[in-house]
Order: structure tokens, then sequence, then C-alpha cells
């Protein structure tokens, strides 16, 4: 029983090793990870790094107002004498405390739905899950999130209910292509002829197999979660002044261009960051994945 463990594990850490080695073939999804860890970083021990923590809340000092970047701040400043440096890294936190919220709610929910929908397929069941899904796919995704904050108190808290309210039904649909593939394949019957429960099946043998796609898709849609957050909190839809929001930065400095381009171009600049980063990470995985099945 002990050597049967051992191998067991002396496997596991083989896989891992194989799938990280074919992740770090992919030289841009290692560069990836990097910024991702960084951002990551950056965003959990902000008020221990950044040179003034204090301007990430309610803080004003109109003699440094819409300073250019300087040894003393290197972001500059905005129209209020904050430190735009200090807000951006900041920032981060609210951008990735988005993504993990929204991520952590759809994923699971629109995936136990396109399981059942995918296993029974052909049945009320499916009927009944794809319809629905069918007419959150159909409104465009952005329209559907800004209408549903235009109802709520514009806040941070509703512009990730918003957000979630929509993106569920693509993880649906991306999971119901992938579990009918998989509904009569010999392993499944096996499990059906051997008695086992509909749980069993669904989430025991047809997810594992799921799962390569849709940890792709959740890691490239990191990025396209906090694009949306930024553009409802940029049309005054999302997190509200004072908070450090990227998106909120930018709608606040937007109004300075050209003059005071550094207001603008440095939260820009940091959303694209993430968004980059996030999608080279998602690319190393799906090679992965794709690498493995080979």
């Amino acid at each position: 029983m002990c050597d049967l463990t051992q191998l067991i594990s002396l496997k596991r850490k083989e896989a891992i090793k194989k799938a990280w080695y074919k992740f770090t073939l992919n030289k841009l999804s290692a560069v990836g990870l990097v910024i991702v860890v960084v951002i990551i970083f950056l965003a959990i021990f902000a008020p221990f790094i950044v040179p003034y923590p204090g301007d990430a809340g309610y803080s004003f000092n109109f003699a440094l107002g819409s300073k250019p970047p300087s040894v003393a701040h290197l972001f500059g400043t905005d129209d209020y004498g904050r430190d735009v440096l200090s807000r951006v890294v900041f920032g981060f936190r609210y951008s990735l405390l988005m993504a993990v919220v929204v991520l952590s709610i759809v994923v699971p929910v629109g995936c136990a739905l396109g399981l059942l929908a995918g296993y029974f397929k052909g049945t009320l069941i499916e009927q009944l899950i794809m319809r629905i899904t069918d007419v959150f796919v159909a409104v465009p995704a952005l329209i559907l999130a800004m209408a549903v904050c235009a109802v709520l108190t514009p806040s941070l808290i509703n512009a990730m209910l918003a957000i979630t309210v929509m993106w569920w039904a693509w993880y649906c649909r991306l999971t119901y292509g992938v579990a009918s593939s998989f509904r009569n394949e010999f392993f499944v019957q096996a499990a059906q002829v051997t008695g086992a429960s509909t749980f069993h099946i669904v989430f025991r043998e047809i997810l594992p197999n799921c799962l390569g796609t849709i940890l792709t898709r959740a890691t490239l849609d990191v990025g396209i979660v906090i694009l949306l957050g930024a553009s409802l909190s940029f049309v005054g839809l999302g997190a509200q002044p004072p908070t450090p929001d990227l998106g909120t930065m930018i709608a606040q400095g937007y109004v300075f261009m050209p003059q005071w381009w550094w207001m603008t171009l440095f939260p820009a600049f940091a959303i694209l960051l993430t968004i980059v980063g996030f999608n080279l990470v998602g690319d190393g995985v799906r090679d992965m994945f794709a690498t493995e099945a080979l």
C-alpha cells in the first residue's frame, strides 16, 4: 500500500514537472507569468511598497496638483495632488479583486449548468438551460452589464454583480460543447453500466476532461473582466471616487488631455500590462493542455 502511494505521488510530481516544462517552452508565456506575479505581489503588498499610501484614499494637496513625472512622483500627481504611482499600484488590487470574485462565481455556475446540459442533451433539461443561455449570449456583454449597473447604485460590488450576471452564460456554452462530445465515450458508458450516479458521471468522469478548456478560458478571461470593470468605471457605473480604480482614474484624467497626459497614460498602461500578462499566461496554459492531450 505504501509503495502504491509513493508511486502515485511520484507520477504526480513527474506530471507537474512535465506540465511546467511544456509551459516554459513558450517564452512569451513565461514573460506573462512574470508580469502576473509582479502585479499580484504589488497588489498584495501595496501599502508597504508605494511611496504615498495615504494618497489611495481621501487625500488632497492642491499645492502639488497636476505635477509632471519627477523623482519625487515617478508617475506625476493628479489634480488633487495625489501620487499617481501609488494610486495605480492600489488600482491593481481592485482590478484583481473584481476578476477573482467574478470568475469564482461564473466559472462554477456556468460550468455546472453546461455539464448538465451536455450530459442530458436532447432532453427538456438541455433545452431549458441552453435557451436561457442563448438569451444572455445574444445581448452584448458590455451593454448588458451597463444596463444592470444603471438599475443598481454605481459601486464596485454592483459592477462585479453586473459582470457576473452576463458572464456565466459563456462558460455554460463552452462547457456544454465539450461535455456533449464526451457523453457517449466509453468511459461514460462504463460508469453508467456500473450504476454510477449522475453526479459521479458528470462531475467525476466528464468534468476532469473539460478542465483544460475551462482553465484556459478562465485565464484568458481575467484580462477581459478587468477591461469590462474598467469600462464600467470609466462611464461612472463602477467604483466611485476616491477609490483608486484604474478605470475611474482614466475617466478623471482624460478631460485634461493632452496637457496633463500622465494622469491618463499610466493607469491605461497598467490595464494594458495586466491584460497582456494574463493573455500570455492563458496562451501558455492552452498550449500546455493541447500538448498534453497529444
